[in-house]
């Protein structure tokens, strides 16, 4: 399955729920009512992630909200994972949860994890949050690793005056444990239109021992000389990477969104079989060649993150 431009279409971000235990300012609205609408059923989400695969997506992601928050997490993840012809089952987690499912989830076939977590301090997450406690990540951090969970990555969010003076404290990670840490740029979507934008060449300028480690996904991947992890940088709005975009994305509520910036979606909800592989394939088709961040500041996604998926 290729796009218009010739990008073969090999990843799936398939999001499980609209409902998240925390309310990230950059992500939730403040003034955002109790998400939860007509989220596709367990069996809906495995038939498009059947028909996904049959198209020839080789990795999926599950997110949301928080797919954690969902009961059937452990045994969707299962239906998921024993697809013949997927590669790679990951989930993109705030990791609260992890405590008690990061067994579960491995054992049902998860192979890697991404944690969001976008500061150390347990006063700052709590207000970045708007109540979580930094303590159940890190415990949910030291349950993946007991369960058997590697590779690992922190996803951090640059916010310019609210955590850029943390980056040395992440990037310290990298060389106590290996984990890869992931500065992500601030996208102008929703609550992230606020002006906390923070280009993530602030991290090399931070800290200027990191050498070039070649690259990983969408992320150029730095390395600590002889540290055991990573440090990636993901570049949406300095440096696009349009061009190497190999994804679509289905939100909780079942509509196919051919590229996060653009309102284009296509209505997956009731169909099955052929049907779905066509619909799938017709947003392959309708992806565009790139985003106009950079030009416009702001997305065209018209919705905010929490209801498209992470």
């Amino acid at each position: 399955m290729r796009d218009p431009f010739g990008r073969p279409i090999t990843y799936l971000r398939l999001a499980v729920t609209d409902r998240c235990n925390l309310r990230c300012r950059y992500c939730v609205p403040e003034e955002c009512g109790p998400a939860g609408g007509a989220v596709l059923s367990g069996e809906a989400l495995v038939e498009i992630a059947r028909q996904a695969v049959l198209c020839g997506v080789k990795k999926i992601r599950l997110t949301g909200g928080e797919p954690l928050v969902r009961r059937d997490i452990a045994a969707l993840c299962r239906s998921i994972a024993d697809l013949e012809g997927l590669e790679e089952l990951c989930i993109t987690t705030n990791g609260t949860a992890l405590e008690t499912l990061a067994g579960p989830l491995r054992e049902a076939g998860v192979d890697r994890l991404n944690v969001s977590l976008d500061s150390l301090r347990p006063q700052r997450y709590a207000a970045l949050t708007r109540g979580g406690r930094l303590e159940d990540v890190l415990e949910g951090l030291r349950a993946a690793e007991r369960a058997g969970f590697t590779g690992t990555k922190l996803n951090v969010v640059l916010l310019r005056g609210v955590n850029q003076d943390e980056i040395p404290d992440f990037v310290d990670l990298t060389r106590r444990f290996p984990l890869e840490v992931r500065f992500i740029e601030l996208m102008p979507i929703g609550e992230g239109a606020r002006g906390d934008f923070l280009p993530a060449g602030e991290v090399l300028q931070q800290c200027p021992d990191l050498v070039p480690a070649g690259s990983g996904g969408v992320a150029r991947r730095y390395r600590l000389p002889g540290a055991p992890g990573l440090t990636g940088l993901i570049t949406p709005m300095s440096c696009r990477f349009c061009a190497d975009c190999d994804r679509i994305r289905v939100t909780a509520d079942g509509m196919l969104k051919p590229c996060l910036h653009s309102e284009r979606e296509i209505d997956l909800r009731g169909l099955t079989g052929e049907a779905l592989r066509q619909a799938i394939a017709s947003g392959a088709a309708a992806k565009p060649e790139r985003h106009y961040l950079a030009e416009t500041g702001h997305s065209g996604a018209g919705r905010t993150m929490n209801r498209i998926g992470g």
